[in-house]
This record gives C-alpha cells, sequence and structure tokens, in this order.
C-alpha cells in the first residue's frame, strides 16, 4: 500500500469509526431507556405521594373506628347504669343528655367512616395500579437494555476490527504525514485528506491556478491544499489499490 493510499484508507476508517460511535449514543435503545427511567421517576414519585396518603387515610379510619368503639362502649355503660333505677329527676335528665351527645358522636363517626373507606379503596386501587406499572416498566427497561448490549455488542466488535485496520494503515504512513493528517482530522472533522481531480482538489472544489497546478504536478504526491490547507493527493487515485 502506497502512502498516499494509506493516508485516503485512514480517513475512510476514522469517517467509519465516527459513524458508528454517533450510532452508538444514537442507538434507539439508549433513548428508550432515557424515556423508561424519566417514566419510572414519574410513577415513582407518585406512588410516594399516594402511599403517604394511603397511611394517612388508614390512621384517620382507625382513629374514627377508635373512637365509634369508645363511644359505643361509653353509651352501654350509661345506658347501663340509667337502666338500675332509682335516679332522681335530674340524673335521669343528665343521663339522657349524656345518651343525645354519644348518639350524635356515634352518627358523626358513622357518617364519616363511609367517605373515608371509599377513599381509602381508590388509593388502594391507585397504589396497586402504580406498582403494576412499575413493574411494566422494569420490564421494558430490561428487554430495552439486553436489545442495547446485543446491539452495541455488534457495533462494538466493528469499532475493534476498525481500529485493527486503522493501525495497519497508519504503520504505512510517515510520522510527519500521521501527525499533519490527524491536526487536519480534527479541524475539518474527519475531511482530512482529498484528492486532485484534474486541477480541482475533491473536497474543497477550488478550482486550482495553472500556476498553482503546475507546481503541485511537479511537486510531491503528498502535499497541502493551498486553498483549504488539507492534505493534498496529486497523483490519481490508481483502481484496485
Amino acid at each position: 500500500m502506497t502512502e498516499a493510499t494509506a493516508l485516503t484508507t485512514l480517513q475512510e476508517i476514522d469517517l467509519e469509526l465516527l459513524k458508528h460511535a454517533s450510532a452508538l449514543a444514537s442507538m434507539a435503545q439508549q433513548q428508550r431507556l432515557k424515556t423508561i427511567a424519566l417514566a419510572t421517576k414519574k410513577v415513582a414519585s407518585e406512588l410516594t405521594g399516594i402511599v403517604g396518603q394511603r397511611k394517612d387515610a388508614e390512621l384517620e379510619i382507625a382513629d374514627t373506628e377508635a373512637d365509634l368503639e369508645h363511644y359505643n362502649q361509653k353509651t352501654a355503660e350509661v345506658q347501663a347504669e340509667a337502666d338500675a333505677g332509682g335516679h332522681t329527676h335530674r340524673e335521669i335528665r343528665d343521663f339522657e343528655q349524656s345518651l343525645t351527645s354519644l348518639a350524635k358522636r356515634i352518627e358523626k363517626c358513622e357518617f364519616a367512616l363511609g367517605p373515608a373507606r371509599e377513599r381509602l379503596g381508590r388509593l388502594e386501587r391507585a397504589e396497586r395500579n402504580a406498582r403494576l406499572t412499575l413493574e411494566r416498566l422494569e420490564q421494558e427497561r430490561e428487554a430495552a437494555q439486553a436489545s442495547l448490549d446485543e446491539g452495541s455488542a455488534t457495533l462494538r466488535a466493528k469499532i475493534v476490527e476498525l481500529t485493527r485496520r486503522r493501525e495497519d494503515a497508519a504503520r504505512d504512513v510517515s510520522a510527519e504525514h500521521l501527525a499533519a493528517y490527524e491536526v487536519a482530522r480534527r479541524r475539518f472533522k474527519g475531511l482530512a485528506v482529498e484528492r486532485l481531480r484534474g486541477n480541482v482538489p475533491s473536497v474543497c472544489r477550488v478550482k486550482l491556478q495553472p500556476s498553482q497546478f503546475h507546481d503541485l504536478a511537479h511537486g510531491d504526491e503528498i502535499t497541502e491544499c493551498p486553498y483549504c490547507h488539507r492534505i493534498l493527493i496529486t497523483s490519481e487515485e490508481v483502481e484496485g489499490e
């Protein structure tokens, strides 16, 4: 392989490496994993809120049920004491007032329990649905990760093979030209080398003046474009190189 051919081969390989690196970074699975992560974070946050509300609802019901039990026990005690007989008119009136007050409290507790239990039911359903959603998202994450691992493994294998070929091509390029190539590759985002097609460089496409063309035609095969300053190969490409 001539040095000129090695330089063009090096550029072709580097462009392929750039393409594969870009493909690796922008794989659909990568985007899917990001979407799943965002959805998981949102659902987990919602679940935390739902669990907190569900616990509050359970405590509210437990407190109300405890109050109801207390009022029922108190009612039974007052009623038993009133039924014992031998009370004054004032004591009987006090018993009636106590029983009336307890009845109102019992009614209030029973009235509050209905909506509270309905709210708890809604929160429990919401919690179950959120947990099911998290399970589904985890399954989707595992599937996307497995697909990414498989797909990226293929790309990484190609990158390894291209890197080996790059090293082989670089051995046929002088240290001076290799250093110039690396500078131009970074400057021109991979398009560091061009060939002279007639009197027009293949990349910048700026037509050379006759005097410039004459000097290049009688100079080194590997030089620098006077316009864009890429590496310019003045020889014609030989088919099969």
